[in-house]
């Protein structure tokens, strides 16, 4: 009887602890003050960016998105909530990451480290005038995240699998100045360890595969649709912040863009369950 007593009291100690952790560890996950991750607003894409990947605004307007998907050639254009969709062919299929506007200049970013440009001008035609092909600026690499700063015309470009990098220590990134050619301006890296000593979700390598300054607070965000995470930096690169992506709510998260409001959106790539989508979370502050 008394070994039963005490039995009962140990489970009891444990049950009560196991409780506190799992209070904790929710109390973390809810500590984003920005905004909140579960509560979306949710764009769900055409069949044509099923597969989408990288988006962007023209200097912050939002009720025009721009996006591209990771197999055609085509910069596409649709208004928030409407799945009619109006699209510009620039180049051949192939894996197309990211999409920038720079300096009334659309660029985008083939997975090879190949940049992609032509005047935004032209974005309202089915064929554009002018496409540039860069094909030597980045050294060679796997690249997904890319982000143009209108305020600097600075374009930034972010590994996702480089020779040069260790993912499980560092990720590098390059800072070019666009103008008849590119030209390399700086470089940057953010420390993996900083990112480990937060969350534990990238013990075999961090790996972006997007990446947006918010205008409100210049922190960077950078997203990981490998590791499923939010990382956030200041404006040196240092790690702030890094918040796990609940597979419930984000699928593939491929692409992320700001407002001029400081709005976040995100996409999404489809699977066989779900479309492509954006979601968008309001700025709380």
């Amino acid at each position: 009887m008394k070994n039963s007593v005490i039995r009962l009291i140990a489970l009891s100690l444990i049950t009560i602890g196991l409780a506190a952790c799992n209070a904790t560890t929710k109390e973390k996950e809810e500590v984003f003050e920005e905004y909140d991750l579960h509560s979306p607003d949710e764009f769900n894409m055409p069949e044509s960016l099923f597969e989408i990947s990288g988006i962007t605004f023209y200097k912050g307007n939002s009720d025009t998105v721009y996006a591209i998907q990771d197999e055609e050639g085509k910069l596409f254009r649709l208004g928030w909530d409407v799945k009619v969709q109006r699209h510009t062919k620039f180049g051949k299929k192939g894996d197309y990451e990211d999409v920038a506007i720079l300096n009334d200049q659309v660029v985008i970013l083939k997975s090879n480290g190949h940049l992609f440009t032509f005047p935004f001008s032209e974005a309202v035609y089915e064929e554009p005038a002018g496409v540039k092909e860069l094909d030597q600026v980045l050294p060679k690499g796997e690249y997904e995240g890319m982000y143009g700063d209108e305020k600097t015309g600075k374009l930034y470009v972010i590994c996702k699998n480089c020779p040069q990098d260790n993912s499980k220590k560092r990720v590098s990134g390059y800072i070019l100045k666009l103008g008849d050619q590119a030209k390399t301006a700086g470089n940057f890296s953010i420390n993996v360890d900083e990112i480990k000593a937060i969350s534990g979700k990238v013990e075999r390598g961090f790996r972006p595969s997007a990446m947006a300054q918010n205008p409100v607070t210049s922190e960077w965000y950078i997203i990981s649709a490998v590791n499923k995470l939010l990382v956030i930096t200041d404006t040196h690169w240092k790690v702030k912040h890094a918040f796990g992506l609940n597979g419930n709510t984000f699928n593939q998260p491929e692409g992320i863009a700001f407002d001029k409001t400081g709005n976040m959106y995100i996409s999404d790539e489809g699977d066989d369950l779900s479309d492509g989508n954006i979601l968008k979370f309001v700025r709380k502050k």
